[in-house]
């Protein structure tokens, strides 16, 4: 389902500020692979998450999603098959739109017909906003007619999860998206994820500061640091991983210890 391959990028090319952040990275995610992802400060992992969706133009390489070459597709064409969830829940939703509006948004986004963006919504899809509200167990299918903004960080994620998958996308990229709630919260919102990757097969890639999780979570834990996968387990090999074996892992791959204090004071 996604290829990257030999991909490069270098942010300040020709500056006193030139940093190389990816390099030669490669990596192939087979069709409902859903695989966490665990690395140092500064690894590549939110810069290889835009190079996906088109933030940036990586400087060489290719990016494949489902057989096509999308290296060089603008960002809005990215975005009708890829779904991407933030660390910060204030960033997947228009705070002064209404929570009907914003679905109404992600679900034409999506649209395959050349004019979406520009298409109404019907009673049949609003009532089938309501009714993916309804699985999140929050009232929010009765409030609809209320501004995002009014939400809490939390509903917001909750929220942009399901903008996000309301239209099964081909690859979904969550950046730490449980990593700003409170625990209680955060639970939930990663419940609900499993559910829906699960149910719609989704193939799925997802930063985690989280060590259990990395194990836990999906089918396969990656490890990056300066630009590159170091260490790639899935299978029986993962399932018999500790978190103690993971961090040695990445000592011997990457030539040093794991610098994320927030990896190595999570539980």
């Amino acid at each position: 389902m996604l290829e990257l391959k030999n991909i490069y990028k270098t942010f300040n090319k020709g500056t006193v500020n030139e940093k190389r952040v990816l390099k030669g990275l490669n990596l192939s995610l087979a069709d409902g692979d859903f695989a966490t992802i665990v690395g140092s400060n500064g690894a590549g992992k939110s810069t290889m998450f835009n190079a996906i969706t088109g933030v940036f133009y990586v400087d060489s390489g290719e990016i494949i999603l489902g057989g096509e070459d999308i290296t060089f597709k603008k960002e809005y064409f990215r975005s009708k098959e890829i779904g991407h969830l933030f660390q910060d829940p204030m960033l997947g939703t228009a705070p002064h739109m209404t929570i009907e509006e914003n679905m109404a948004l992600a679900y034409l986004r999506a649209s395959k017909g050349r004019h979406g963006y520009f298409s109404r919504v019907s009673k049949k899809d609003k009532a089938m906003f309501k009714e993916h509200l309804r699985l999140l167990d929050m009232g929010l299918e009765d409030r609809m007619k209320q501004p995002a903004g009014l939400l809490s960080g939390g509903q917001r994620q909750a929220l942009t999860l399901i903008m996000a998958t309301m239209v099964t996308p081909k690859l979904l990229l969550l950046d730490e998206h449980t990593a700003a709630l409170d625990p209680a919260t955060a639970e939930k919102v990663l419940m609900l994820t499993k559910n829906i990757v699960a149910e719609r097969k989704i193939t799925c890639l997802m930063v985690t500061h989280n060590m259990h999780q990395a194990l836990t979570l999906g089918s396969r834990t990656l490890m990056m640091d300066a630009g590159n996968i170091v260490f790639d387990v899935s299978g029986k090999e993962r399932e018999n991983l500790s978190v103690e074996d993971l961090l040695g892992k990445f000592r011997d791959n990457a030539g040093k210890n794991l610098d994320n204090d927030r990896i190595l004071l999570s539980d």
